[in-house]
């Protein structure tokens, strides 16, 4: 009996180290989910058209992938590739694309030449309970500053439901 007890405990510990050994095998991700990604690009283009720009809106998720893509009745079709471009670059660097073009010129033009990538102000972060979560990038209205500030336009208005989007 004790010497059953003795391998059952044993089996226990044994198990309890392969779990542990593997516990990497699975990794939860916090990610921008498609309804807050859908109204982030909206009420960016919302936010442009009030000024009588008409832009493309890109929102990406933490790893670069496209969750939500809007392009404004009048914009141009590259607008879309760009907006997607700048929302990259904010991931890839983790700061908003502006910062970054200042922070890094000396290694601009080589960044510009990796595809899905462009050094351009217009991209900002999207930060939930601490974790970056996505990213929008902007592109259509005369000059990376004005496309920055409609999408931090929008990101303000919706800046309790972002904040609230994870809850720690």
């Amino acid at each position: 009996m004790i010497q059953s007890t003795f391998k059952q405990t044993i089996t226990f510990v044994l198990l309890l180290f392969t779990m542990s050994a593997h516990a990497g095998d699975v990794v939860t991700d916090i990610n921008i989910g498609m309804e807050l990604a859908r109204d982030i690009a909206d009420e960016t283009i919302k936010a442009c058209r009030h000024d009588g720009y008409h832009i493309s809106a890109v929102v990406v998720d933490r790893s670069g992938t496209i969750r939500a893509a809007l392009r404004d009745d009048l914009a141009s079709r590259f607008t879309l590739d760009i907006a997607e471009r700048k929302a990259n670059m904010t991931v890839m660097a983790w700061m908003d694309s502006g910062a970054f073009k200042n922070a890094r010129e000396d290694i601009r033009q080589e960044l510009n030449h990796i595809p899905g990538l462009i050094v351009m102000q217009g991209g900002l972060k999207i930060v939930s309970g601490g974790n970056n979560i996505g990213a929008v990038g902007v592109s259509g209205a005369p000059g990376g500053d004005k496309d920055a500030a409609c999408a931090r336009t929008a990101l303000k208005k919706l800046a309790e439901r972002i904040a609230f989007a994870f809850d720690e």
